[in-house]
């Protein structure tokens, strides 16, 4: 996304932000990619793996599956019903399947068995939209092109106040983008994941007690939601 696309941010609000961001990185000073990989194929193909299924889950799949194929090479000239097998358990393993194939087959035919390093490029593999390319890029290349927006990014985004939009994830990419610094942008993803998963939930029953909800939420919906003013 060009910088001229992203939506204007006033100082305070970048203010805001960066303070939250800091916030951020003192609860978790260690954020990183909870998929495990040991080169960008092997985090491209957790990565595809990972959709509607959790990290966890994925982890203990890919060992199997990179033994088995770990090469490009090696996982286009698999058996689509032994990547089938092995991936059973991450959830709609056909169609990952096919797409683990043919992203490796379009890997060593148009990119010399190197998976790519731009969006653009990346955006060619099946399996790979935005989201994707975003952890490749950001984890395994150390290029913040973009935000990765995930269930609990969205979800915190709205609760802490840095955007309105609901649903569509391009958009609150884009806001987030406008918010926090360049460089921060996939640390970012990294920050909001680990507090969506440990303190910030899904569920509304308690008032919010983890001193960053406290702080950056009492103006979200979840506050009026549970009664909070």
């Amino acid at each position: 996304m060009a910088k001229s696309s992203l939506p204007r941010k006033t100082k305070k609000q970048k203010e805001r932000a960066l303070n939250l961001l800091e916030e951020l990185y003192e609860h978790y000073p260690n954020p990183h990619c909870e998929l495990v990989h040991d080169n960008p194929f092997e985090l491209l193909i957790a990565t595809i793996l990972s959709a509607q299924c959790t990290d966890v889950r994925v982890n203990k799949v890919t060992p199997n599956l990179f033994e088995a194929y770990p090469t490009p090479e090696a996982m286009a000239n698999a058996p689509l019903e032994d990547l089938e097998e092995l991936v059973r358990t991450t959830g709609f393993y056909r169609n990952k399947a096919k797409s683990l194939k043919e992203a490796s087959m379009t890997i060593v035919e148009d990119f010399d068995g190197e998976v790519p390093d731009t969006m653009k490029e990346l955006l060619t593999l099946r399996g790979a939209a935005r989201k994707t390319a975003n952890v490749v890029l950001g984890n395994a290349f150390d290029k913040n092109v973009g935000v990765v927006v995930d269930t609990h990014v969205k979800r915190l985004s709205n609760r802490f106040g840095l955007t309105r939009e609901k649903k569509n994830t391009d958009k609150i990419e884009k806001h987030l983008m406008a918010l926090f610094p360049r460089e921060s942008w996939t640390d970012l993803s990294h920050l909001m994941i680990h507090h969506g998963r440990n303190a910030c939930k899904a569920r509304i029953s308690e008032p919010p007690d983890h001193p960053i909800c406290i702080k950056y939420g009492k103006k979200c919906d979840c506050w009026k939601m549970r009664g909070q003013k």
